[in-house]
C-alpha cells in the first residue's frame, strides 16, 4: 500500500495541476491500496487442476474403454476412434456444466503470438424448437471451422479461400475459464498446412521422441519412450493502469517510445529480489491461485532486476503442456492484472536505459524408465548415455546456430539481445569449467586406433566415471550465455518475454533431432565397419569428432564483452541484431532440409513463416512511427513553443524594465530558447523525412526489399528523434510536460 505522503513532490505538483491528463493519472496510481483476494485457500495444493478436465476427472465421467483410449493416445500416440471421441465430448459436457460452464471453444495458438478462441453455447433447440437442451458431439470436440484466411498465414489462403480446422489435441487437458470449456487444438489450413505453433511443436517432440529412444538403445532396451520437459521463467513488468493509459505509445506499442532515464533506477541494485510490494504481491496471489486451479503449477515468484519488473517460473513439465500453460498464463496475468489496477509489459524492452525481459527456457529430455538424459548417474555407462546427450546438443546448436537465432530474434526481442543484461546475439554454448577439462580429455585420449584394455579403464573410470563428482557444486550459471548446461538441462536463455515458447522450442528440437539421427548412422557405420570394436569405442569416436567439430560454439567468458564478439567473428560465429536478415535463416537451404527430412515443416510452411515474420516486424517499426510522430508534433512541440514562448515573454518583460547587466541576466532563457527552437527544428524535419520513407516503402512490393528498408532506413528514425524529445523534458518546465515520466512510471507502484 502507498503511504499518503511517499512521494510528496508528486502531492504538490498534482494539488496544482489537477486538470492534465498526467497529473491525474498520477493522483490516481499514487492513491491506490492493494485489492483484497476473497477466500485466500491455506494450501494450492487444494486447489491444484480444479478446472482442468485431467485424469482424475475423466475416470469420473467417461468409461474404462474411452479413458483408456485417451490415456494411449496421450502416452502413445495412438489415434482416438469417434466412438471414444463421443464419450469422452459426453463426460466433458457433464462436467463442464456441473462446473458452471455455458459455452466451449477451440483454443489454439495462431502466428499471432497470442492464442484464439470462438466461443459456442451449449445451448440448442430440438428440430420443432419446442424444446431446449445441452449439445457438445463427437464432431464439435474434435474439429471446429475458424477463418483461417483472418489470421497470419503468408499466403497459404486467400481471402476468397476462408476455411480451416481446430483440431483437438488430447495431450493437452480442456479447461475451464471464465465459465467456458476451453479445448486446446492444433490449427492448420484447408490444404493441411500449418497455421500455428503447436502442429510443429508437437511434430518436432515427436520425432525426437524417436530418434533419443534409438540413442537410449545402446545404453537400455527398457526406454521406449523419450520425453522434452521444459521449464520457462516468465519476466514482466507492472505499471499503475492510470499511468499506462496516459502514455499512448505504451499503450499502442507496449513500449516506451520517449522519455529521459530516470536519475535513478537499478543502479543501487535495490529491487532485486527485494520485499514485494503490497499491490504486486496481492496480484501475484491472485495470479497463482488461479494458475494452479488451471494446472500451472506456479512455483516461484520475486523481484526483478529493474524496478517494476517482476517473475514468476513453474515446475517443469513435459514441453507441449508447459507451452500451454505460459500462454495460458499469459492471457490471465492481464485479466488479473486489470483487476488490481495494473497493467502487464510483457515486451522484452518497455523501458530504455533498464534491463528488459526475457523467459528462459529450461529445456530437459527424461525416460519412461524415470532418467534425465542431461543428468550423470551413477555408473559410466550412464554418464556416457549423458555425455551422448550433451555433445549431440552442443553439435546441434553449432550445426544449427542462425536457426536458432531465427527463432528467437522478433521486432521487440531485438532491443533486448546485445545489450548488457540478456544474452548476445551469438549463439553460444556454456557448459562450464569442468565439463569442458572432460571433453577436452576426450578429444586427447580417444583416437582412430583401437583403445588398450588400460586406456578404456582410465577413460570410463577415472574421466567419465567422476563426472557427477566434478559437477557437484561446479556447474556456474552463466547469465551472458544464450544457450547454458545447468548441471541437469540446458537454459535457452535468449527467449522473450512476449514470445510463444513454441518457436524455440521446435528450432531446438528439430537440430536435436537431426543429430541424433546422424549420430546413429555414424556409430552403426563404425561397429559396422570393424566388428571388432565394441559399442563404447563406437561412441566415443563419433563424440570425439563432434567434440573437434564444434569446440567454436563453445564459450566459458563474458558474452557482453567486445573481445567475444571480435572472438566470435574469428571463430565464424555470425552476430546479427537485424531481424530481417536473421529471419532469413528460415529460407537456408540448410533449415528447409532439416525441417523438410524430418517432416516438422515444410518447404512452403517454412516460406510462409518467414512472411509473417517479415509482416509483423514492418507493421510493428509501421505503429511505431505513426505513434511517434503523433506524440512529437501534436504533443511534445506544442508544450516546447507553449514553453519557449513562456521564456520570451519572461526575457521581454525583463528586458523592458532596463534593469542594469539585464543581459546577463536572462541570458539563460536565451541559450533555454534557442536549445529548444534547435530541437524543434530537428524534431520536425525528421519526422517528415521518416513518413516520407515509409510512404517510399510502402510502394514497393517485394517483402524482403521493404522489410530490409524498415529496418535500415525508418527504424534508427525512431532512436534520433527520441534523443530530441528526450532532451526536451530536461528543459521544459516539469508541470507542463504531456506524459508521464520515467520516475513516476517506474515507481508507481
Amino acid at each position: 500500500m502507498v503511504t499518503k505522503n511517499k512521494y510528496n513532490f508528486v502531492a504538490l505538483i498534482i494539488k496544482n495541476n489537477m486538470a492534465t491528463l498526467r497529473f491525474n493519472s498520477l493522483r490516481e496510481a499514487y492513491s491506490r491500496k492493494a485489492v483484497k483476494i476473497e477466500k485466500e485457500p491455506n494450501r494450492h495444493s487444494e486447489l491444484y487442476c480444479v478446472n482442468v478436465f485431467d485424469r482424475e476427472k475423466m475416470r469420473k465421467y467417461i468409461s474404462k474403454e474411452a479413458f483408456q483410449g485417451v490415456v494411449n493416445s496421450i502416452d502413445e500416440g495412438t489415434r482416438i476412434d469417434r466412438k471414444i471421441a463421443a464419450q469422452v465430448a459426453n463426460g466433458m459436457k457433464l462436467w463442464a456444466i456441473e462446473n458452471g460452464a455455458t459455452h466451449y471453444t477451440h483454443w489454439f495458438h495462431p502466428l499471432t503470438g497470442s492464442t484464439a478462441e470462438k466461443h459456442d453455447g451449449f445451448f440448442d433447440l430440438t428440430d420443432d424448437k419446442a424444446n431446449s437442451f445441452e449439445d457438445f458431439s463427437a464432431e464439435l470436440l474434435i474439429q471446429q471451422e475458424p477463418d483461417a484466411s483472418s489470421f497470419p498465414n503468408g499466403g497459404i489462403r486467400n481471402t476468397f479461400e476462408a476455411r480451416g480446422y481446430t483440431a483437438w489435441d488430447p495431450s493437452s487437458p480442456a479447461f475451464i475459464l471464465d465459465r467456458t470449456l476451453c479445448i486446446p487444438t492444433i490449427f492448420v489450413s484447408y490444404t493441411g498446412e500449418a497455421l500455428d505453433y503447436k502442429t510443429p511443436l508437437i511434430k518436432s517432440l515427436a520425432v525426437l521422441d524417436k530418434a533419443a529412444v534409438d540413442i537410449c538403445g545402446y545404453f537400455d532396451k527398457n526406454v521406449t519412450k523419450v520425453i522434452s520437459n521444459v521449464g520457462w521463467e516468465q519476466e514482466y513488468f507492472l505499471i499503475d493502469r492510470a499511468i499506462y493509459n496516459a502514455r499512448p505509445d505504451l499503450a499502442l506499442t507496449k513500449r516506451t517510445l520517449i522519455g529521459h532515464s530516470s536519475a535513478k533506477d537499478q543502479q543501487l541494485d535495490d529491487h532485486y529480489f527485494g520485499a514485494i510490494p503490497e499491490r504486486v504481491l496481492s496480484f501475484m496471489k491472485e495470479l497463482e491461485i488461479e494458475s494452479i486451479k488451471l494446472g500451472i503449477p506456479l512455483k516461484t515468484r520475486h523481484n526483478e532486476v529493474a524496478p517494476s519488473q517482476f517473475e514468476c517460473a513453474p515446475i517443469f513439465e513435459e514441453a507441449n503442456l508447459a507451452v500451454d500453460h505460459n500462454q495460458l498464463l499469459m492471457s490471465l496475468m492481464k485479466t488479473i492484472g486489470r483487476k488490481h489496477n495494473l497493467e502487464v509489459l510483457l515486451h522484452e524492452k518497455p523501458y530504455k536505459g533498464i534491463n528488459g525481459s526475457g523467459k528462459h527456457n529450461n529445456w530437459s529430455l527424461a525416460t519412461n524408465t524415470g532418467v534425465n538424459l542431461l543428468s550423470p548417474g551413477k555408473t559410466p555407462k550412464n554418464n556416457l548415455q549423458f555425455l551422448t546427450f550433451l555433445v549431440n546438443t552442443i553439435k546441434a546448436v553449432d550445426e544449427y546456430n542462425d536457426l536458432l537465432r531465427a527463432s528467437i530474434l522478433t521486432e521487440s526481442n531485438q532491443y533486448r539481445l546485445g545489450g548488457n543484461e540478456a544474452p548476445p546475439a551469438i549463439m553460444s554454448v556454456f557448459i562450464g569449467e569442468k565439463l569442458t577439462e572432460v571433453l577436452n580429455e576426450i578429444e586427447e585420449k580417444v583416437s582412430d586406433k583401437k583403445m588398450t584394455p588400460d586406456e578404456k579403464t582410465e577413460l570410463k573410470l577415472d574421466i567419465i566415471g567422476k563426472i557427477p563428482e566434478i559437477l557437484l557444486d561446479n556447474t556456474d550459471r552463466n547469465r551472458t550465455s544464450p544457450f547454458a548446461f545447468t548441471g541437469n538441462r540446458f537454459e535457452f536463455r535468449a527467449v522473450g518475454s512476449s514470445a510463444n515458447c513454441s518457436s524455440a522450442l521446435i528450432a531446438l528440437n528439430s537440430a536435436v533431432t537431426k543429430q541424433l539421427i546422424d549420430f546413429k548412422v555414424e556409430v552403426d557405420k563404425i561397429l559396422e565397419k570393424h566388428s571388432e570394436l565394441k559399442k563404447d569405442e563406437a561412441i566415443f569416436r563419433v563424440l570425439r569428432e563432434y567434440i573437434i567439430s564444434s569446440k567454436k560454439v563453445r564459450f566459458e567468458g563474458n558474452g557482453y564483452s567486445k573481445e567475444w564478439a571480435e572472438e566470435a567473428q574469428k571463430r565464424g560465429l555470425s552476430n546479427i541484431v537485424d531481424v530481417p536478415t536473421a529471419t532469413a535463416a528460415f529460407l537456408h537451404e540448410k533449415t528447409v532440409k532439416l525441417f523438410e527430412e524430418t517432416e516438422i515443416l515444410t518447404k512452403r510452411e517454412l516460406e510462409a513463416r518467414y512472411e509473417i515474420r517479415l509482416e509483423t516486424f514492418m507493421k510493428k517499426i509501421q505503429i511505431e512511427s505513426r505513434v511517434l510522430a503523433d506524440l512529437a508534433i501534436n504533443h511534445f512541440i506544442p508544450t516546447a513553443i507553449k514553453y519557449q514562448n513562456t521564456l520570451a515573454q519572461n526575457v521581454s518583460t525583463l528586458t523592458a524594465l532596463q534593469i542594469p547587466d539585464i543581459t546577463e541576466s536572462v541570458k539563460p532563457q536565451i541559450e533555454s530558447i534557442t536549445k529548444i527552437g534547435k530541437h524543434i527544428s530537428v524534431i520536425r524535419k525528421e519526422v517528415k523525412e521518416m513518413v516520407e520513407k515509409r510512404k517510399e516503402a510502402n510502394r514497393i512490393e517485394s517483402i524482403e526489399k521493404k522489410s530490409h528498408i524498415y529496418s535500415t532506413d525508418i527504424k534508427p528514425y525512431l532512436e534520433s528523434i527520441r534523443y530530441h524529445i528526450d532532451k526536451l523534458e530536461l528543459i521544459i518546465d516539469d508541470e507542463i510536460w504531456p506524459l508521464p515520466k520515467y520516475r513516476e512510471m517506474l515507481f508507481s507502484l
